[in-house]
């Protein structure tokens, strides 16, 4: 701590915000100077004082003790949502920017109402854009059994100010003590057999359990809040003093944590000595970015995108477009996923620290939604995710700078005028 009165390490595990709303960011942890600070780590991502800057840089509690596990697959993700659900005592905490009712959707409302008639709190919190297709009586059922249900920033009551802020977060929490995100939403579309093979997506999902549940539980209270929920209460936490994987919890949402995620992003890269892997389903970010990602090729770290070749938002994957000389020209090794409709957003440095979420590396992201996404420090978890890295590469395209330069005019346009139109995206 810098200055001031000592914090006693009890008085750190109540269940606040971190970072708290209103923060002013220390100006040598912006994410246009952190990154610098993280290259002169002795020993990169694997350093002590790496953990200690992010968790600086966020406010953040290192959660220890935590058992991850790591899913690529949607009906493998969903089968162990729906056990944890299936196993709730007391409470069920369930977030997503999209909860539709098709065969997936309801699977989960059956498992929720389950738990409910069993006696278990069980709250519900949707996207009022993202979850537009859902009908109301979808959640009529859901409040007939008991269920708080609310739905963040109906379009019908929101300003035109407020309109374009979407809760983007995929979180599920069960007792408290275990605690799911990353990209997936809760639809047929992450894997159903109902689907066309093109039709599905290819997303990333986490499991923890340990005391970064406890603090998911935070997390989701502050969405429920914002969208109208009644408050409720959550006891302070305990730290672990088990074996287990090493867990940061980084949340955001406009004017809370915005800037501190991408100084905690910048911050990877510059402290990433070998291998830095990143998976995005939508690439528009500010160029400091680009920049940032040069710095690192031009160390000699391995810094490779793959981003998806066919996508759900055409706009967004031409805005990508625009990156992509300044990318190659860098040394950045860039790569289009063609065996599905790539959604994931992760990343892994070094094979011993991954972030798995829901933030891409767009405007979006970054600006105008809530997000939230587990720093993992564990070696198993780091060589799952470079396998799984490794896996998709095997089924994506290299673009090449050569004839990336040679493509057509009208494209080379449509990207031109894509990539004006990031920030708004």
């Amino acid at each position: 701590m810098r200055g001031g009165k000592r914090t006693r390490p009890e008085s750190r595990w109540r269940p606040v915000l971190r970072p708290f709303p209103g923060r002013q960011l220390p100006e040598h942890l912006a994410p246009r100077r952190v990154g610098r600070l993280a290259e002169r780590l002795a020993a990169g991502v694997r350093d002590p004082g790496f953990e200690t800057l992010l968790s600086e840089i966020d406010q953040a509690l290192v959660h220890t003790g935590n058992r991850v596990e790591l899913f690529f697959r949607g009906p493998e993700a969903f089968a162990a949502m729906l056990a944890a659900v299936e196993s709730a005592a007391a409470e069920v905490l369930l977030e997503s920017y999209i909860l539709r009712d098709d065969p997936t959707g309801r699977r989960f409302a059956d498992a929720l109402i389950a738990a409910r008639r069993r006696g278990v709190r069980v709250r519900v919190l949707a996207d009022a854009f993202g979850s537009w297709g859902t009908p109301a009586a979808f959640w009529r059922r859901l409040r007939g059994e008991g269920i708080e249900s609310r739905l963040f920033s109906p379009l019908w009551t929101s300003s035109l100010r407020t309109v374009q802020l979407r809760d983007h977060r995929k979180i599920l929490v069960v007792d408290r003590r275990i605690a799911f995100t990353g990209g997936m939403n809760i639809g047929e579309e992450y894997g159903s057999s109902t689907r066309p093979r093109g039709g599905v997506f290819r997303d990333t999902h986490a499991r923890v359990e340990g005391t970064a549940a406890w603090e998911m539980a935070v997390v989701f209270r502050e969405g429920w809040r914002r969208a109208g929920g009644s408050r409720f209460p959550i006891e302070n936490a305990a730290p672990s003093g088990s074996p287990g994987a090493r867990v940061l919890v980084l949340d955001t949402r406009p004017r809370r944590g915005a800037r501190e995620f991408a100084a905690s992003m910048s911050a990877l890269v510059g402290a990433t000595r070998e291998r830095l892997w990143l998976t995005t389903a939508y690439f528009a970010p500010r160029f400091r970015g680009v920049r940032l990602l040069g710095r690192a090729a031009r160390r000699g770290v391995d810094v490779r995108l793959l981003v998806p070749g066919r996508t759900d938002v055409p706009l967004v994957r031409h805005a990508g477009h625009g990156f992509f000389s300044a990318l190659l020209s860098r040394g950045i090794r860039v790569f289009e996923y063609q065996a599905a409709i790539l959604h994931a957003k992760t990343a892994v440095a070094d094979g011993c620290v991954s972030i798995v979420g829901s933030s891409n590396l767009d405007f979006r992201s970054f600006e105008l939604n809530a997000e939230c996404n587990f720093a993992i420090f564990d070696e198993p978890s780091g060589r799952a995710m470079e396998q799984r890295f490794e896996r998709d590469l095997a089924e994506s395209v290299e673009i090449r700078l050569g004839p990336w330069r040679r493509r057509g005019r009208v494209h080379r346009l449509g990207d031109t005028l894509a990539r004006s139109l990031a920030p708004i995206l």
